[in-house]
């Protein structure tokens, strides 16, 4: 497996495996793998002849209030993880080497990104489709892995490939859970034993809501309220939101007619974590 530092090199390597006719997959990463990441792994380097994994806690996405200098990291572990399925190319850039001082450009997916997460984490996802377009840029991949735990974030880069006319394929893989149900995160790392069972409110708000659906005969509302009525029953949880939007846009769900996308964010403790579920009639 390679380690590739540096923008230029990276993409000296990308125009070499294409050159060979060779079928480059890309996942980008913050790094501190879990099982979760190692899916998405696995659904590149089964799609391609060259597999790519990018591991760069992305600066530009973090808020000044957010955890940029405490979010986890562990280089050797996660090249470790890399090692078993195995990836080619390590991709790990210094931030300097991807923003220069000067840098003024964005790339931004303005209309999936306004309600959800965006109003709580301002200009997160401008530096997250900017930073995905620039190692579309550098990695050069026929092929891209996101998982669907970041819904949001999975549809601004799938719009943003629509509307810049990218020439990639975008896979979806489906979220990941540890047996009891949460969510994996590379943010679980914060939770304390006690925080860590608090949080599985979030898996189970979401268990209630599709069993209510399938029931039949409710609404949108209904289903919404559900979810914050099994959230409220956990001390230590903060619900930041509890939404129904349609699965496709992101628009607000009026009606259960279309597949929508049930989503939540809440805090444990001073953790932000997030989980969804789709609902299809």
């Amino acid at each position: 497996m390679q380690i590739i530092n540096h923008p230029d090199e990276m993409a000296r390597w990308a125009d070499a495996t294409r050159a060979r006719g060779e079928r480059i997959a890309l996942v980008p990463t913050m790094g501190f793998l879990h099982e979760g990441h190692m899916s998405l792994m696995r659904e590149g380097r089964a799609r391609a002849e060259a597999a790519v994994a990018s591991i760069f806690v992305n600066p530009t996405q973090f808020g000044p209030t957010e955890d940029l200098a405490r979010y986890p990291r562990d280089f050797a572990r996660d090249c470790a993880m890399l090692e078993t399925v195995p990836i080619d190319v390590v991709f790990a850039p210094e931030a300097s080497a991807m923003y220069s001082a000067d840098a003024e450009t964005w790339v931004e997916a303005t209309g999936v990104t306004r309600g959800l997460c965006g109003p709580f984490r301002p200009g997160h996802f401008r530096g997250v489709t900017t930073i995905v377009a620039k190692l579309f840029n550098i990695v050069k991949p026929h092929l891209a892995v996101f998982g669907e735990k970041d819904f949001q974030q999975l549809r601004a880069i799938q719009r943003m490939v629509a509307d810049l006319n990218f020439d990639l394929e975008i896979l979806p893989v489906p979220i990941v859970r540890e047996k009891d149900g949460l969510a994996m995160s590379s943010r679980n790392a914060y939770l304390s034993p006690e925080e860590r069972e608090r949080a599985l409110a979030l898996s189970l708000a979401l268990r209630a809501a599709r069993d209510r659906f399938k029931c039949g005969s409710c609404c949108v509302e209904e289903i919404v309220k559900v979810a914050k009525r099994v959230l409220r029953k956990t001390p230590g949880v903060e619900i930041e939101y509890v939404e129904a939007v349609d699965a496709r846009t992101l628009a607000p769900a009026h009606s259960l007619a279309a597949p929508i996308l049930l989503a939540i964010a809440a805090r444990v403790g001073k953790t932000r974590l997030i989980d969804n579920t789709v609902l299809t009639p």
